[in-house]
């Protein structure tokens, strides 16, 4: 297994500040757990996720994505909170960026190759530039007040010449207005492998325009391979999002901070929305760097040091042939009259901590 120091504090004193309403929250979610069921169908290569009877999100594993996804993601209401582009079409859905699909992990650079950005809009000639995760085998399924997801995956080149295998395990869970999905993802080096700190990465979501940071001014933003992508600016007034991380960073501030949490939230109809993503204290690098874009780009990324504090310090992961390193993130997708509170989100991230 490799080694990392996690230095930082700052990230587990807005877990600690909860106090007595950890164990509130807790009891409250296990006493309205609601049913999930988790649908395999093999010939199409998806999974369903129902809570409540109600479809949640499936998992997308089918060759012609360049990784597997969770894709759409609904409020307990049924809201879409993710966009529907590319694999689906919703007026005034931006749609540049067509590698952000829904909930996905992956990273700009591991051995060289790009994982993050690979799509259909990358040409035939440049294809070898790009990584590819290729989803081989589900290994368990299982129903229940917790439904539980498991898969193994192969990272690969072009040529289908492995350099990790990932076996991740999703736990979904719900009650009358939250949804929470666990992840934990293993990751094995086939041959010797070497995260090169970058910029995109790790645990990436991209929100519904509802919930999008409002600009009407265009951003322009450059891989590594040097490929520009233009975000347009909107003048609909539909955008009306804002993040707030645990350390208290808020709107574009919160771009290339660190913190335990991160919320996205805004209104969708008459509903308040929020999207959460939390960290665990075990990750590589905690508390993590947050690749919060207004434009809807919400990610977690422990391995883009070098971008984020502007080349003062740099993160680089090496595993050797047969070490592994272990990711865990826990998403909290919510829906009422107010998004959740800080102490919420605090007992929120306590509860995973344990885990």
């Amino acid at each position: 297994m490799a080694k990392y120091l996690n230095t930082n504090p700052t990230g587990m004193k807005a877990i600690k500040i909860a106090g007595l309403s950890i164990c509130t929250a807790l009891l409250s979610a296990s006493a309205f757990a609601q049913q999930v069921s988790v649908v395999p169908s093999p010939s199409q290569k998806k999974v369903d996720i129902k809570i409540d009877g109600k479809l949640f999100t499936s998992f997308l594993y089918p060759d012609t994505l360049e990784k597997p996804v969770l894709y759409p993601l609904r409020t307990a209401d049924g809201l879409v909170v993710t966009r529907s582009f590319p694999l689906d079409k919703r007026e005034g859905d931006p749609t540049d960026h067509p590698h952000h699909i829904g909930l996905w992990f992956n990273f700009e650079n591991l051995n060289g190759l790009d994982f993050w950005n690979n799509s259909y809009a990358i040409p035939a000639s440049r294809k070898n530039q790009y990584g590819w995760i290729r989803t081989d085998k589900i290994i368990k399924t299982q129903s229940g007040k917790t439904g539980v997801l498991e898969y193994h995956a192969n990272w690969t080149s072009q040529a289908k010449e492995v350099i990790l295998e990932e076996i991740t395990r999703f736990e979904f869970s719900g009650t009358a207005n939250q949804r929470i999905i666990d992840r934990s993802t293993t990751l094995k080096a086939v041959q010797n492998a070497t995260f090169r700190d970058a910029k995109d990465g790790l645990l990436g979501l991209r929100v519904a325009h509802e919930l999008q940071m409002p600009t009407n001014e265009d951003q322009k933003f450059t891989d590594d391979k040097g490929i520009e992508t233009v975000v347009k600016g909107g003048t609909d007034k539909i955008a009306g999002g804002n993040y707030l991380t645990s350390e208290g960073k808020t709107g574009d501030t919160a771009w290339s901070t660190r913190a335990a949490w991160c919320k996205m939230f805004g209104r969708i109809g008459t509903d308040s929305v929020s999207v959460s993503i939390i960290d665990h204290p075990k990750n590589v690098n905690y508390p993590t760097f947050w690749h919060a874009r207004g434009y809807g780009l919400f990610a977690a990324n422990p391995l883009g040091e070098k971008v984020f504090t502007n080349g003062k310090s740099e993160k680089k992961l090496a595993l050797k042939k047969g070490e592994s390193v272990k990711f865990k993130y826990r998403v909290v997708i919510s829906n009422g009259n107010k998004t959740l509170s800080p102490a919420q989100l605090n007992a929120l991230a306590a509860g995973f901590a344990k885990k």
